[in-house]
């Protein structure tokens, strides 16, 4: 894309992403090795919501690189409005559970440091930004246009769902989850809804292989991550209702990911500018 349509963004936010992926890599830990990190994470969590939590980590670390690679307005403006959704909501649902933290380890305020230094930095970079017009973009195919506000919304309700109804909403995953562990996967959702919502109004071909690796990423590791974790332990009922709708939800995002790489892969650079 020309630089006077996508200009690179500032040093300052390269640092900020260099910064995240490093972070990142701590929370990709509860993925890949949970044993290691449990200890340090800032609150107890079991193995499934390690494992779900570090699957998220690992798609997330990979969305940042991709901002570090590029390091233009897009993809970078969709990475920092799903950046902003997701830290705004944990961070308001970290303060609604205290309870949860222990302010004698140095970890919760570390965490708190990270996630509200994270609003404050993607939040400045989008206000300045609020008037910058979207890096030009492909024309989606009608079916995709139909299609990726109905995908928005349904991830949006589940996500406002997830966050004022914890319990209710997440009575159906093959776990147990609580209403603090809820409250933070709605941020998962909602920031996948915004993520949609702003390539669905302007789809910049990055943007489009961006949200389409995390989504694929999230859909593929939260299965996996069920599947390596129940292997150790033996309690998930496979057959039961919930697990099925569970699988079913999660396939449906890997999957909706997987044809959003492949729509873009069908775009060359060139097509875009």
């Amino acid at each position: 894309m020309p630089t006077s349509d996508n200009p690179p963004f500032p040093a300052v936010l390269r640092l900020f992403s260099v910064v995240v992926i490093i972070v990142l890599i701590v929370g990709a830990g509860l993925f890949f090795a949970p044993v290691l990190v449990k200890p340090r994470w800032p609150w107890a969590v079991t193995p499934f919501n390690a494992r779900f939590l570090g699957g998220f980590y690992t798609a997330e670390m990979a969305v940042m690189a991709a901002l570090l690679f590029w390091n233009r307005w897009s993809p970078g403006r969709l990475v920092l409005v799903m950046a902003f959704i997701f830290t705004v909501i944990v961070s308001a649902a970290s303060f609604v559970n205290l309870g949860y933290f222990n302010f004698g380890r140095k970890a919760p305020w570390l965490w708190f440091l990270v996630y509200l230094g994270s609003v404050a930095v993607s939040g400045m970079f989008l206000w300045r930004a609020r008037t910058r017009p979207s890096a030009k973009g492909v024309t989606l195919n009608p079916a995709w246009r139909g299609y990726m506000p109905a995908e928005s919304a349904i991830l949006g309700l589940y996500g406002v769902g997830l966050l004022l109804f914890p319990l209710t909403f997440s009575s159906f995953w093959p776990w147990p989850v609580d209403a603090f562990h809820a409250q933070v996967y709605s941020a998962i959702f909602l920031a996948g809804a915004g993520g949609i919502y702003v390539v669905w109004r302007s789809a910049p071909r990055e943007e489009l292989l961006i949200l389409g690796l995390a989504q694929f990423l999230v859909g593929l590791l939260a299965i996996l991550g069920l599947g390596i974790t129940d292997a150790a332990v033996h309690r998930i009922d496979w057959t039961a209702t919930g697990t099925l709708c569970w699988l079913s939800l999660f396939g449906w995002i890997g999957i909706s990911g997987l044809f959003k790489l492949y729509a873009a892969s069908r775009f060359s650079p060139q097509s875009a500018s």
